[in-house]
Order: C-alpha cells, then sequence, then structure tokens
C-alpha cells in the first residue's frame, strides 16, 4: 500500500492565511510563510496554497510569496490559484512550487491539462476539483464553488488523467470547513474510477476521519485546513494516531 500523505492546506486572500465554511464566511488564520515553516517542523508531508481569489479577481497567483515559502521550507509544495497558462505555471514554479493545482482553467480549456503535462511532466500538474451533491448528482463546481458546470464529477476526473493530469485534489463542497468527516462516497468512486492519486479534502474534524478515508477508500492523501491552522488536531498526534491503526504513514 502507498503510504498516506498528510497535507496542510493554506488558502490564501490578501497575503494572510484563511478559512471558512462551505467556501464562505472566511476568517483570518496567519501568516502563510510561518504556518508553512510550522507545518515541516511538525511532519507535514506536503502543503498546498490556494491563492483563493486569483481566478476571481483575474489577477496572477503571488509569485513573491511562493518563492519565501518555498525559500523557507523543505517538503513538495503545490501552489494553485489563477494559473491560465503554460507562463502562468512557469512563474509558479520557477518561484519555488513543486506542482502546480489547476481548477476552473482547466474546465474552461480542457488542453491546459495536456499542456501543461507535456512542459512540465504529469507530476507536476494536479487538478483540483470541487464537488458538490446536486439533486444526488455529484457535479463540479468553478470559481471558488460559485459556478455549477454542466461536468458530472466522475466524466471530469476520468477526463483530467485522460489530459495527462499527475494527480486530482477532490474537496467535497458539502464537507469544507464542518469537521464531519470526509465525504466517503464521491472520494470513495472518484479513488476507484481513476489510476491516480487521489487527495481528500473536505470535512475534516478529528483523527478518526482520516483513518475513514484512508481505510474505506484508496484517497492517499488527506487534507485538511482549520483542524489544523487553529491547532485542534496537531499533525504528529494524528500520524502517531494513524501509526497505531496500522495506517502507513510517511
Amino acid at each position: 500500500m502507498l503510504k498516506k500523505r498528510i497535507i496542510p492546506c493554506l488558502d490564501i486572500k490578501d497575503g494572510r492565511t484563511v478559512k471558512g465554511i462551505n467556501f464562505e464566511g472566511l476568517r483570518d488564520a496567519g501568516d502563510p510563510v510561518e504556518l508553512a515553516k510550522k507545518y515541516v517542523d511538525e511532519g507535514a508531508d506536503e502543503l498546498v496554497f490556494l491563492d483563493i481569489t486569483a481566478t476571481q479577481e483575474k489577477r496572477k497567483t503571488l509569485a513573491d510569496m511562493v518563492k519565501r515559502i518555498g525559500e523557507a521550507i523543505n517538503i513538495p509544495f503545490t501552489v494553485g490559484g489563477g494559473i491560465n497558462s503554460v507562463e502562468d505555471a512557469s512563474i509558479v514554479i520557477n518561484a519555488g512550487a513543486d506542482k502546480v493545482s489547476v481548477n476552473s482553467s482547466a474546465v474552461k480549456n480542457p488542453q491546459l491539462i495536456s499542456e501543461l503535462a507535456a512542459q512540465f511532466g504529469s507530476q507536476c500538474v494536479v487538478v483540483a476539483v470541487d464537488t458538490r451533491n446536486v439533486n444526488g448528482v455529484q457535479k463540479v463546481f468553478v470559481s471558488g464553488g460559485k459556478i455549477e458546470t454542466d461536468w458530472k464529477t466522475l466524466d471530469w476526473v476520468k477526463k483530467v488523467e485522460e489530459l495527462g493530469a499527475g494527480e486530482i485534489l477532490l474537496t467535497s463542497m458539502d464537507g469544507d470547513g464542518t469537521k464531519a468527516g470526509f465525504k466517503i462516497d464521491i472520494t470513495k468512486a472518484v479513488a476507484d474510477l481513476v489510476n491516480l492519486p487521489v487527495i481528500a479534502s473536505g470535512g475534516a474534524g478529528k483523527k478518526e476521519h482520516f483513518y475513514e478515508v484512508f481505510t474505506q477508500t484508496k484517497a492517499n492523501g488527506g487534507l485538511a485546513a482549520s483542524i489544523f491552522h487553529f491547532g485542534e488536531i496537531p499533525i504528529p498526534e494524528l500520524k502517531n494516531y494513524l501509526k497505531e491503526q496500522n495506517i502507513p504513514i510517511r
């Protein structure tokens, strides 16, 4: 079994880390560079840095902050938000990111996934998928979860794999910030369908939730934000718990 990854997510707005519930009601969670360093010290396996308003505000990801974070840490680091072209991705990768995450821009222009994979290798291309249950069907949303698309989630993740993505970051908007647990049904369906690493996101509230998602689905990463930012579950404590449950952890 592949070792499971624990991945804090830093949602960035105006240069600060923020956190909301169901993508709304953001509150400040601290300086991203300081948080990034803290997570490395605590044993995080990777970090994800999402400039959550970049797409809406039609501006580029904060490359200087990426550079500062890249210089401060020594673990793999994914950056997303406002990456609409190979050129945008180059700026972020040259600033220090190991991988780029695309979401709205990939739905708008699916060929972007293939272009990024051709330029940087599939291992650098993460497709973030924001999914929500709409009348019993899981649908893909874009623009920070504000706009419903025509894509059914399972159709889209299959397409993403065909186009050359290296990883899927699957966020259940229904679970986001609720701390009620990862959405097992859609996570399992996606991870069973594709032969790509899937990072589960949205809903982590206690250590048992990570155990559930790692034992009931093929997801090999668990991503969370507020429980780490506000010290509710320290990463060393979470990793020790998972090791005790015989979950293979890095």
